[in-house]
């Protein structure tokens, strides 16, 4: 049953994201987003694990110390700041993240609107997605320029709601303008 839960929810998330990088003109992306976490690799995981109201991958990392999962698809998917990290170009020998392509901060951006509305559900608020991020350590670990994007976009998601915000993904961000009717 786990089985069947867990490839609902992933499903779930994976159409979610589609729609919304549509709604901003990142169709390829949509379509091929998260493909990755079909793989037996990562599905194992999430069926082992799944509860339902948070991500697997924190499950396995609490049981196991690390998640096998995560590693895997965060080396897969660029649309996480963790594909982008490298060694400093500095010469220290430290990890540092790369800047990444506008349209995978994007993508970034609209993969935690999908993940907090798949996990709040009818609870889920535009101030959701900034809150999670804040909670969290990424920051830290972000090209500078990467991190002052997504933090405008999460930013602007929650005062100003997502028509303004997809509109202005699609216009500045990547540059789209949507033909005249």
């Amino acid at each position: 049953m786990k089985a069947v839960k867990h490839f609902c929810t992933i499903t779930k998330h994976k159409i979610l994201v589609m729609k919304e990088c549509f709604r901003v003109g990142l169709y390829r992306q949509g379509l091929l987003h998260d493909l990755s976490k079909y793989s037996w690799t990562e599905f194992r995981v999430g069926c082992r694990y799944y509860q339902g109201t948070r991500s697997p991958n924190n499950a396995e990392r609490e049981d196991r110390g690390y998640s096998s999962a995560w590693l895997h698809h965060k080396g897969r998917n660029k649309h996480h700041y963790e594909y982008w990290l490298d060694y400093s170009l500095d010469g220290s020998g430290t990890l540092t993240g790369m800047k990444m392509p506008v349209r995978y901060v994007a993508e970034m951006f609209l993969d935690r609107i999908a993940a907090s509305k798949v996990y709040k559900g009818a609870s889920y608020k535009d101030s959701d997605p900034l809150d999670y991020y804040r909670n969290g350590k990424a920051a830290g670990l972000m090209h500078p320029e990467t991190r002052e994007l997504l933090e405008k976009l999460l930013l602007m998601l929650a005062e100003e709601g997502e028509e303004k915000t997809y509109r202005y993904i699609r216009e500045v961000v990547l540059g789209k303008k949507q033909p005249d009717l």
